[in-house]
């Protein structure tokens, strides 16, 4: 089920990419990161909410609330400088540099969670990270 999960995101991504654009034309790009973040809020509670997942908050811990605080930072200065690069950039060319992501998350992931790269896995990211490149270039 993952797999679909994974899959749905990206073509979301996809669609926040090109949604993105139109919406901050002629804005700057932290009002519309402020829009948009709103809106996140609203449908995440929203789905907390009509879950029945509220009573989980009882279960965080000190360590959890860290660690998604620094993972909520971090998600905000992605969106801004995301929408920073949407004014001024084309989409067909932010895109690509933004799923560099992925790149940087399997160098975390071996760094910082001790995770192991099989073959497959690195050849996979030098061919995202050399397809950026292509694509911006």
């Amino acid at each position: 089920m993952w797999k679909l999960y994974a899959l749905l995101s990206a073509l979301f991504a996809a669609a926040t990419a090109i949604l993105a654009k139109v919406g901050v034309k002629g804005i700057s790009g932290n009002l519309a990161t402020a829009v948009r973040t709103g809106i996140v809020l609203l449908l995440a509670w929203g789905i907390v909410l009509f879950s029945g997942q509220l009573k989980e908050t009882k279960e965080l811990t000190r360590t959890n609330l860290i660690f998604l605080v620094l993972s909520g930072i971090a998600t905000g200065l992605s969106w801004i400088f995301y929408f920073k690069a949407l004014e001024t950039g084309n989409v067909s060319k932010v895109a690509p540099i933004d799923k560099l992501s992925v790149v940087f998350v399997l160098i975390f992931s071996v760094l910082f969670l001790g995770e192991t790269m099989d073959v497959k896995t690195i050849i996979g990211a030098i061919l995202i990270a050399a397809g950026a490149l292509i694509l911006v270039l």
